[in-house]
């Protein structure tokens, strides 16, 4: 599940604006600042999430997910190799 802390640290990441983030994924604006505002699971719709996590993905982000191989929670970093 994604979270709002996600999303804010990979925007940060990107270096996006959530204007650029709300163009890229075909998400409003006010949708994204909502989703931003949680440190967990955002109250928006599945579908706002699954945009927003693939115009992020697009972008060069990866998730990382809390998992037994995974310590430390979740989490993003750069895909590498990206152009």
């Amino acid at each position: 599940m994604l979270t709002g802390s996600q999303i804010r640290a990979a925007r940060g990441l990107l270096g996006w604006t959530s204007e650029r983030l709300a163009e890229a994924s075909g998400v409003h604006y006010a949708s994204i600042s909502r989703a931003e505002q949680h440190d967990g699971p955002p109250p928006v719709r599945a579908s706002t999430l699954v945009a927003v996590k693939a115009a992020l993905e697009t972008g060069g982000v990866v998730f990382i997910e809390d998992g037994v191989n995974r310590p430390g929670g979740v989490g993003v970093r750069m895909r590498e190799n990206v152009t």
